[in-house]
């Protein structure tokens, strides 16, 4: 069976620091990284956080001791407008637009945009209200599990498909949510668990440094894989550190493809480009010593090499103790 193409989301996030000339810049990069998706995230500060919400601790590199989760906030917000500019770029580098919206409003903007995808965040697993309107726009879901039990899964797929949304249509990402995510909390067989209990399709929404975990998860079954990319890491902003940089980004999708043509159909036999040397690496039975027309064959006067155009090896037991039909030289390919 052809494995279908793995779908690489690259998430610019809001590493464009609130400046949609950078976040242009971000869009350039992903079209050149040949990426299917670039996600942005889109939000109201008001909306999202209250005054007294407090950083996380990967949110507060670059941030001064006083401030707030709603004033960083602030600083990386995209205004609507911003997001019809980003879309034109988009359309004009021929790649495909897709936000994360962690509000209502928000979530009823991309929804009057006509995005392919609702992506939700993980942050907003345990929405309900939240969760219902999504499943209100009818669209194929991708679900982001950071922080998440299996139970919350469970529960939040059970209120997409109760208020609208068909199974078939919501793909799981696993994920975890620490910028950056330490090798042995990645956890990849959880992925696998995913699928298993609950009959979905499956993703990778990845935190850690470098590429190696984003490319085993497409080998272990993963159709979507999501990535944050930066144009520098040094720049600041809560998420610069645990994002990929263009040159790296560019290797990820090389690797990605290539493991999508080495996982192949799954059936085993002689690969076109391995034919050829079967004749040349496969052996034949041939002459041990000089062999004269009537001399019986045996373990004395046969032996097995190189080449494989002969008879083949498998069948030393009929050929021993029948007689020669010919002479034959040393190392001479026997016939029957």
């Amino acid at each position: 069976m052809k494995r279908q193409k793995t779908l690489i989301i690259g998430e610019a996030g809001v590493n464009h620091n609130g400046d949609i000339d950078i976040a242009k810049k971000l869009i350039d990069v992903a079209a050149e990284t040949k990426l299917d998706i670039v996600k942005f995230q889109t939000f109201s500060p008001s909306q999202l956080a209250t005054q007294n919400a407090k950083m996380a601790d990967y949110q507060k590199s670059g941030a001064t001791q006083s401030q707030s989760q709603l004033s960083m906030l602030e600083k990386l917000q995209l205004s609507f407008q911003d997001h019809k500019s980003i879309i034109k770029h988009c359309e004009n580098k021929n790649i495909t637009f897709l936000s994360s919206a962690f509000d209502i409003e928000s979530l009823d903007f991309l929804s009057s945009l006509n995005l392919k995808y609702v992506k939700i965040p993980s942050g907003e697993i345990t929405n309900l209200t939240y969760l219902r309107h999504v499943s209100s726009l009818k669209k194929p879901v991708i679900l982001s599990t950071g922080m998440s039990s299996l139970k919350e899964i469970e529960t939040a797929i059970k209120i997409l498909c109760d208020n609208g949304i068909n199974k078939k249509n919501i793909t799981v990402l696993h994920c975890n949510s620490e910028y950056p995510t330490p090798m042995a909390d990645v956890n990849l067989r959880a992925m696998e668990n995913i699928k298993k209990t609950f009959d979905v399709a499956i993703g990778y929404s990845d935190h850690t440094l470098g590429i190696e975990v984003p490319i085993a998860a497409v080998a272990l079954g993963a159709t979507v894989i999501e990535k944050h990319f930066t144009l520098n890491r040094n720049m600041s902003g809560p998420d610069h550190a645990a994002s990929l940089e263009p040159n790296e980004l560019k290797s990820m999708v090389s690797a990605i493809r290539n493991i999508e043509l080495a996982m192949g159909d799954g059936l085993k036999r002689a690969s076109e480009s391995e034919k050829k040397n079967i004749t040349s690496v496969r052996k034949s039975i041939v002459a041990k010593t000089a062999i004269t027309a009537g001399e019986i064959f045996s373990n004395n006067n046969l032996t097995i090499k190189r080449p494989g155009t002969g008879l083949s090896p498998m069948l030393w037991d009929e050929v021993m103790g029948q007689a020669a039909k010919q002479d034959f030289a040393q190392d001479e390919l026997i016939c029957l």
